[in-house]
């Protein structure tokens, strides 16, 4: 299960819709070992793409030196999708290399009919994809 705070759940929507139509994307690092997300880092989507996103090689670097300098580790990787439901495609499940991760899909096209998003978490490992529930608190 992913626990999440209602901040950073809201950072997360917010910087989907703001960047609709293109994909948003980002991670929210956390304390190594620890499994919870802190620090939320909202990323450019270099591919400027309504349909695809990608880390600037150079931005991933430098956030990954930077979160080995604070021993930090990558907790939430989250991105959106515009038009689908916020399940993962074929090159999400390609892309996701972090096995410890949980890949955060917000979808900002209304698919359910349950409203103008949907916030639903993932782990994905070896290209297995599985759901999983998430608990939004007020804090950690």
């Amino acid at each position: 299960m992913l626990t999440i705070t209602q901040a950073l759940h809201d950072q997360i929507v917010a910087h989907s819709r703001a960047d609709h139509p293109d994909e948003a994307c980002g991670v929210v690092a956390g304390p190594a070992g620890t499994g919870r997300p802190e620090r939320f880092i909202p990323m450019l989507n270099a591919a400027r793409s309504p349909t695809f996103y990608e880390f600037d090689s150079g931005d991933l670097l430098k956030l990954y030196r930077e979160m080995d300098d604070r021993d930090e580790e990558p907790v939430v990787i989250y991105h959106s999708h515009t038009a689908t439901e916020a399940y993962p495609s074929r090159t999400d499940v390609t892309y996701a290399n972090e096995p410890g991760a949980h890949y955060v899909l917000v979808s900002t096209a209304d698919t359910d009919g349950a409203g103008s998003f949907q916030f639903r978490s993932y782990r994905i490992v070896d290209g297995e994809i599985t759901e999983e529930d998430v608990q939004v608190v007020e804090a950690y």
